[in-house]
């Protein structure tokens, strides 16, 4: 009898692909977002302030403010991704718009002249810290095919607890499995209802599998499509100490909204494999929210050179993911479409945390006519972690991030130069690879530039900037060992405006 059911089950899974090395280093990295002055400039404003996006680096830059202002920002992002698999090279091009930034700054300044403290500001802003809107798209010959995947999770399981029961639903026994045994065995279910793999005997107790597909190479296809936002709202209060001094701290509520469709595809089996085409689709999505908070301290000197320096604290994200999956071949059970992408598994909530950051600043004004700025960052990204860390999968992905991930440096270097009410500014910025190796994701290398034109009690100003780095990205976190090579190409165009009061 036909029958449509949506199932949503509750998973502690024993081995998770959801909760991975890559999902931590997806919310430990922000990527160049923010105001057009402060994209033009490659974000060199920890030394700076005066601008609400540098409040990212250096909550003290709300300090510098002279007067109230509001901004708002609009960005246009553009992602060209240029894959190689097997020697196969595809091009991938994705745009999107979005409102990136708004926020204010309320400034008081204090009447009182035998006060040493000059000033005091209140501030919001809204930001857009990272966009996960993509797709790229992966085609090869590879003598790796998805059996080993399936395989990999089967061997050493119980033929007996991968079988569905009398009167059970096919979806209801994927369900139960993933939830009451764990995702190993989910997977080793859909490989042998799939029609991938079988036992060597039928026996309960036997954990020994083969594969039903018969290849010397296979022609595979994989498209990767992301869609969703990292946003960081800061509340942040700055204050002027005497002439040369500003602090300041923020409070930042972070948002997570993530979404990935990988949907792949494989034929060109021998032609005396009874299987000649497997699909296989996975859909995540993830949900959740943060805290964070910062605080630094920007000194001037003299009247051209100022010093910064900030901490921002690990960031801790409650999460939560749901996780679909839709498989088929030739051998499949004639009932395997049931188990779609509606057939969803709910993951426990659980904790990132990602680790803390410092900067240091340096900026050297040049009276009225323009300044060079330049900001040093460094992250331990060994020191991030997925909680509970009682959890044997947690721990498992614990130990590859502290073996795998290493410390980062950031360089940061921004100018401006002002002809009359026009300011034209140009950034470099320069990050390292989180990887210890150097190569599954490389080093990211930016450029920036951009102009503004002050009206006077108000400002509009413009920044492109373009980044590039390469990634070496698994089709599958088992069986499939190969890496696709991306080299991303990221490159945005944003439109602020500025208005004082």
């Amino acid at each position: 009898m036909k029958r449509y059911l949506t199932f949503i089950a509750l998973v502690v899974c024993a081995f998770g692909s959801a909760q991975n090395i890559n999902e931590v280093l997806r919310y430990s990295t922000e990527n160049l977002q923010g105001t057009a002055r402060f994209q033009a400039m490659g974000g060199a404003f920890g030394a700076l302030g005066g601008d609400l996006s540098s409040l990212n680096v250096n909550p003290a830059g709300s300090a510098v403010f002279n007067n109230s202002l509001f901004t708002i920002s609009g960005s246009n992002y553009n992602t060209n991704n240029q894959s190689s698999y097997f020697g196969n090279s595809i091009n991938s091009e994705n745009n999107n718009l979005d409102l990136n930034q708004i926020g204010g700054a309320f400034v008081f300044k204090n009447t009182n002249s035998n006060s040493d403290w000059q000033k005091f500001t209140l501030a919001f802003n809204y930001d857009v810290v990272d966009n996960f809107d993509n797709e790229y798209y992966v085609a090869g010959n590879s003598t790796q095919g998805i059996d080993n995947y399936f395989l990999n999770f089967a061997q050493g399981t119980p033929f007996g607890s991968i079988l569905r029961q009398d009167g059970e639903y096919i979806e209801e026994a994927y369900l139960d499995i993933g939830s009451n045994q764990g995702y190993k065995e989910q997977q080793a279910f859909l490989g042998y209802y799939g029609g991938i793999l079988d036992p060597i005997s039928e026996d309960d107790n036997n954990t020994d599998y083969v594969s039903n597909t018969i290849y010397n190479s296979v022609n595979q296809e994989f498209l990767r499509r992301t869609t969703g936002y990292n946003s960081k709202f800061t509340l942040n209060m700055g204050s002027q100490f005497k002439e040369n001094i500003y602090m300041g701290a923020s409070l930042n509520f972070h948002n997570v909204m993530y979404s990935k469709f990988d949907q792949f595809t494989e034929n060109g089996y021998n032609s005396t494999s009874e299987i000649q085409r497997t699909t296989f689709d996975n859909y995540l999505q993830t949900d959740g929210n943060g805290f964070s908070f910062s605080m630094g301290a920007i000194a001037k000197l003299n009247e051209y050179v100022r010093l910064g320096g900030s901490y921002q604290s690990p960031t801790w994200y409650q999460l939560e993911d749901d996780f679909s999956q839709r498989i088929n071949s030739d051998l499949a059970d004639d009932e395997i479409n049931f188990i779609d992408l509606n057939i969803v598994n709910l993951f426990d909530s659980y904790t990132i945390k990602t680790p803390s950051k410092l900067t240091g600043s340096l900026a050297v004004i040049f009276a009225q006519d323009g300044l060079l700025s330049f900001d040093y960052g460094f992250q331990d990204f060994s020191k991030a972690e997925l909680r509970p860390t009682s959890d044997p999968s947690f721990q498992t992905v614990n130990n590859q991030i502290s073996n795998d991930l290493g410390t980062v440096s950031t360089f940061r270097l921004g100018g401006e130069y002002k002809i009359e009410q026009v300011s034209l500014r140009a950034g470099y910025r320069f990050e390292q690879s989180p990887y210890t190796n150097g190569n599954t994701i490389g080093d990211l290398n930016a450029v920036s530039g951009g102009i503004g034109y002050n009206f006077g009690g108000s400002r509009l100003d413009f920044a492109l900037s373009r980044s590039q780095q390469d990634i070496n990205e698994r089709l599958f976190d088992t069986g499939i060992t190969t890496p696709a090579i991306i080299n991303r190409i990221n490159t945005n165009a944003t439109l602020s405006y500025t208005i004082n009061f």
